[in-house]
């Protein structure tokens, strides 16, 4: 009877410690839903005003003021350190004489145009690499090697070879930049868990296919981080290349701007396309690669509100 009346008396307990498991079960299932839509909904534009583009223009105004500051201090002769202003004479100068518009887009033609070959090349062969042991073997220190030695190096025998003309431009860009996009994607690959590789091989996923659809989308965060450094790669590269080699029927690019102001003894010519170059590379960068930067991490759960 006493076992009766103990059995009877445990099973109401028990019945509420499932449900209690049931209703702290549902509440952090409830929790975690609600923290995960505050995090997915766009913040509003008075926040991005003032995380986003408050932060880069204060920084450039204090740079403004500093340089300024300094100018008036005559802290060294103005033909060394020109004021801003004269740097703004020469922006406006070229704008209405027409050829600020020539100089950035035949050096973003060039750069862009030239990544995009590389892109081509550097894709494949880091795959190559990447899945080949053999190949890896030779070919891995040769990359790495490549992507340590500075650009600027191949602009002489890139002469030699091609002679002053545009294509000089786009072998200096693949020189630079093939080798960081394709060790971008053999680190992307590195980094795969072998557990995606084996239940891609489960589902059939071999070759080619198994390359397209599990590889690749899981090497994406090296392979990107690869493609941001191959870009400034390629933008040095042709910075370099538009310095040295210079003829009359290759166009005005940045850097042949960057050399007639030191051929000039401009300082105000040499700080503006100092300037403009900074503004392109900084525009490419927010533009295309920070945007697919942000893609990828937020399709991993990584950055939800950015």
């Amino acid at each position: 009877m006493a076992s009766t009346e103990t059995t009877a008396d445990a099973a109401p307990g028990s019945g509420s410690g499932s449900g209690k498991d049931s209703d702290d079960l549902a509440g952090l299932e409830a929790g975690l839903d609600a923290l995960e839509s505050v995090q997915t909904g766009r913040p509003p534009l008075r926040q991005v005003l003032v995380e986003k583009v408050l932060p880069p223009v204060v920084a450039v105004a204090l740079v403004l003021v500093v340089w300024q500051l300094l100018v008036w201090a005559e802290v060294t002769p103005t033909y060394k350190l020109p004021a801003p202003s004269a740097v703004w004479e020469e922006l406006r100068q070229s704008w209405l004489q027409g050829t600020l518009h020539e100089y950035i887009w035949t050096s973003v033609s060039r750069g862009l145009l030239g990544f995009l070959l590389a892109l081509v090349i550097g894709t494949p062969l880091g795959l190559l690499v990447a899945r080949v042991r053999i190949v890896r073997a030779a070919l891995g220190p040769i990359l790495s090697g490549l992507q340590s030695l500075p650009s600027v190096a191949w602009v002489p025998p890139a002469v030699i070879w091609l002679g002053l003309e545009p294509s000089v431009m786009y072998a200096v860009i693949l020189l630079g930049a093939v080798p960081s996009i394709a060790n971008g994607l053999v680190s992307g690959i590195d980094q795969v868990p072998p557990l995606f590789l084996r239940a891609g091989r489960t589902l059939g996923a071999t070759g080619l296919k198994g390359t397209w659809h599990i590889v690749m989308p899981a090497s994406l965060p090296g392979y990107v981080a690869g493609l941001k450094q191959g870009w400034a790669f390629s933008w040095r590269s042709l910075m370099a290349a538009e310095i040295i080699a210079k003829a009359p029927d290759m166009g005005t690019g940045l850097g042949q701007l960057l050399e007639a102001g030191r051929t000039n003894s401009s300082m105000s010519q040499v700080f503006f396309a100092i300037v403009l170059i900074l503004i392109v590379g900084i525009a490419i960068d927010l533009l295309i690669f920070s945007p697919l930067e942000r893609w990828v991490l937020r399709s991993r759960g990584l950055l939800v509100n950015r």
